[in-house]
């Protein structure tokens, strides 16, 4: 007996060992927000107060302190997801996790993303403000990674830290580029239905483009002065980092708010990972202030404020890229045709390493219009050499001067001027000032080919007579200035029109740019907390309207109580995706049955993947509301032509019968809560063992796929909605209360597991709170949390 009482002793002894050597060890991999620490390349301390979510005040006494600074609190806050983004655009990420990666790094590695950056590099002004800031800001990283502590995820998968350069930064902006962008994903389906079913089945689709629009309107005027102002898919799928994908903003004006100064709101739409994509840092010197909202990697925020102005982006989704058919030499297939004469292709290697295998090494073909596309992205899986042409790697690059110019704007005309130089990738450019000026600006560099094109189908290479005829001056891009509406918003939809023409384009449907003009418009006395409310709104104004027209050809009669039930449920429904509601369930399935009913036997697998692009959201509402339809017939049925009838009956009762086994007989029961969850993941999540560790939730959620409260997820056959994009930030700043202005992000301010705020905004963003976005110095001073950077002389 006294044998096991001691070895049970021991064992107690060995687990409390092993308990307190793990806490210990945990506590070497906190952020350090207290103290004291040697820094080199300051010319005076540094001071950061650390506020309540892990937000860091810098003071310093110059911005290239400043900078210093803020390279070294975000890389030790968010050095992981630093190397996870430098990564991508480079082709790097089957280094750190094997040979899954190999598809993506062969596509993004193949873009030409970093050839563009050394070009852009070597001509690079070293005497400008916004390459000395960057250099000092990766100074700061660099300084971290000498000195700091490593994060856990560098152990756990035996990766030794790099130093970063500019080539880093700048591979960044290729990579947020290349995200913004749908082309890929959408044009080669669009060109296989072309192919392969003819004009009559594909302008069916596009058709679609010209109707339903809520469009941004244009209107310039005058800037408002002090003297003035008044009183008042697949690849990207398996990315292990955030992708762009939509957003809201709407700037209203002093005439539109009760206490007669601007209020400005911006939610950017980007996909849902652990950390959380923006990093939060307010930076004060003598000469300088700002709040802003960092991506890894850029010293200058894409969002941010200050008691002048604030600004935000939404994405533009302007059609960038183009794909052309090249044709080949017969005699020579390094050589292509090009009106009429052979050019030679250009050959660029490549060499990928491969965690646990053998290098990959292979070579891009690139032509006149970009690099082949040919192995690199799957649907072209053609002879045919498929050139890719890309504006963000055709032109000049002055995206590093655009995000400087953005964050140090002294005026909205300057704020304008560093608009005007985006090339790529398109980007609503929202902005509101305390002078009462209100903004929205359609950046980035447009264009009109020599002939009228369809562009969203493969155009000619050989031919000449699809070529680039002329890039339009900033000034006809689609704008408004002070707009007499007294706001501007954006929210992904289709801008006015360009020289008498819509622009061509991947815009969104018109469900959240008409839902914040219903809202908006009639109101002339919004405070900033009814704004705030209003980004958790979750009414889609068009989906009753397309229940409307599925119900008129559904025979409810003949239907048994239990399915009228379920109708009952869809004719009382305003839109809202609220957790309790019913119809969000019947709904979704519906569409997905009718969807897959009408357009799965012709396209095939292709189906897959028009199910969640753009384009079907707006198919949608007019493929409904069509009595004859080349799509309506059923190919798989040889003895008759299906009737629209025959097929959304068909999808119906598929439906319900899907739901009854999924949720049970009591269609009372089906609420939306029961499909819809949301978990904010961790590459290193993806392991069974770490995934409580690393992941944050799942959680349930409410919204909806393009409601403004946008909760991102696809429609497929599993009858679950998986959220995995959604509101990155939420923010309001209320020029009448600057100090008080409201923000919050999905899980926390910082990305070590460790740090108590990994994960505390969660519950809050959830619930639809918001936590302050300290401007107020006397506030700030009183931060429990404070951080000394002692310059070493």
């Amino acid at each position: 007996m006294k044998i096991i009482k001691k070895s049970f002793f021991l064992l107690i002894v060995m687990v409390l060992l092993i308990f307190v050597a793990g806490w210990l060890y945990s506590r070497t991999l906190h952020p350090t927000y207290n103290g004291e620490i040697e820094i080199k390349n300051t010319s005076e301390d540094v001071t950061i107060f650390f506020d309540a979510i892990g937000v860091p005040h810098i003071n310093a006494e110059n911005q290239k302190d400043a900078y210093v600074a803020l390279g070294y609190v975000h890389a030790q806050d968010r050095l992981w997801q630093m190397e996870l983004i430098r990564r991508i655009a480079a082709g790097r990420l089957s280094e750190m996790f094997g040979k899954e990666l190999i598809a993506t790094d062969k596509l993004f590695s193949g873009l030409g993303i970093e050839e563009r950056s050394a070009i852009t590099i070597r001509n690079l002004d070293k005497n400008a403000a916004s390459y000395k800031m960057t250099m000092a800001y990766l100074d700061g990283i660099n300084q971290y990674i000498e000195n700091g502590k490593t994060p856990i995820e560098f152990s756990l998968i035996g990766l030794e830290k790099e130093k970063y350069t500019l080539k880093d930064v700048y591979n960044v902006f290729g990579y947020m580029a290349f995200s913004f962008a749908v082309a890929h994903k959408t044009d080669p389906m669009l060109n296989e239905v072309k192919e392969k079913l003819g004009s009559a089945y594909l302008n069916e689709l596009t058709a679609t483009e010209h109707e339903n629009l809520t469009l941004i309107k244009n209107e310039k005027n005058p800037e408002i002065t002090a003297a003035f102002s008044k009183a008042m898919h697949r690849l990207m799928d398996v990315l292990p980092i955030s992708p762009f994908i939509g957003s809201n903003s709407w700037v209203l004006g002093a005439d539109k708010t009760k206490n007669g100064k601007v209020i400005f709101a911006n939610d950017p739409h980007i996909g849902y990972s652990q950390p959380s994509v923006w990093y939060q840092a307010h930076i004060k010197t003598p000469d300088y202030e700002m709040y802003g909202f960092h991506l890894a990697l850029l010293p200058f925020p894409l969002l941010g404020h200050n008691k002048e102005y604030a600004y935000g982006i939404t994405m533009l989704e302007n059609d960038d890229i183009d794909f052309y058919v090249e044709e080949n030499n017969p005699a020579n297939e390094n050589e292509y045709t090009f009106k009429e004469e052979y050019l030679n292709y250009t050959f660029v290697d490549k060499h990928l390493k491969v965690k646990g295998e053998k290098d990959t090494i292979y070579t891009i073909k690139v032509s006149k219009h970009g690099p082949l596309m040919n192995g690199i992205i799957a649907p072209l899986a053609t002879e045919k050499p498929i050139a890719m042409q890309w504006i963000y790697t055709k032109l000049e690059n002055q995206i590093l001067d655009v995000a400087y110019t953005m964050s140090h704007a002294k005026s909205l005309t300057a704020f304008k001027e560093g608009a005007s130089r985006l090339h790529a990738p398109g980007l609503n450019m929202m902005y509101g000032d305390a002078k009462n000026n209100i903004a929205w600006f359609a950046s980035g560099k447009l264009y009109t080919h020599e002939r009228p094109l369809y562009t969203k189908t493969f155009l000619e290479g050989a031919s000449g007579k699809d070529e680039i005829a002329e890039y339009l001056d900033f000034e006809e891009n689609p704008q408004a200035i002070n707009p007499k509406r007294n706001y501007v918003y954006s929210a992904n939809n289709q801008p006015d029109s360009v020289r008498n023409m819509l622009y061509p384009g991947y815009y969104l449907s018109e469900d959240r740019a008409r839902r914040i003009v219903d809202l908006v418009a009639p109101k002339n006395d919004w405070t900033s907390s009814e704004v705030a409310k209003m980004m958790l709104d979750v009414t889609a104004p068009s989906a009753p309207e397309v229940i409307q027209e599925l119900l008129k050809m559904l025979e409810v009669a003949a239907l048994s109580p239990s399915e009228k039930i379920a109708v009952h449920y869809l004719e009382n429904w305003k839109g809202n995706f609220d957790k309790n509601e019913v119809a969000p369930v019947v709904y979704n399935r519906w569409i997905y049955e009718f969807q897959k009913n009408t357009f799965a036997d012709e396209m095939g697998e292709g189906f897959h993947q028009f199910a969640n692009t753009p384009l079907i959201e707006k198919v949608l509402p007019v493929q409904v509301k069509r009595d004859e339809s080349v799509w309506w017939d059923d190919i798989s049925t040889k003895d008759k032509i299906e009737t629209k009838q025959e097929i959304v009956s068909k999808s119906f009762k598929k439906a319900y019968s899907f739901l009854e086994n999924q949720l049970g007989a009591n269609v009372e029961d089906w609420r939306w809560e029961r499909v819809i969850s949301v978990e904010y993941k961790h590459p290193l999540g993806e392991s069974a063992l770490l995934r409580k560790y690393f992941n944050v939730g799942p959680f349930v959620t409410s919204g909806g796929d393009q409601v403004i409260n946008n909760q991102i997820y696809n429609i497929d056959a599993t009858g679950y909605y998986k959220v995995l994009a959604g509101p990155s930030t939420r923010r309001v700043v209320d020029f009448s209360d600057v100090d008080n202005s409201l923000a919050i992000i999905p899980t926390g301010q910082s990305g070590r597991v460790f740090s108590p705020h990994y994960k505390d905004q969660a519950q809050k963003y959830l619930n639809g709170e918001f936590v302050p976005m300290k401007l107020n110095q006397a506030a700030i001073l009183k931060s429990k949390n404070i951080l000394v950077l002692k310059s070493k002389k």
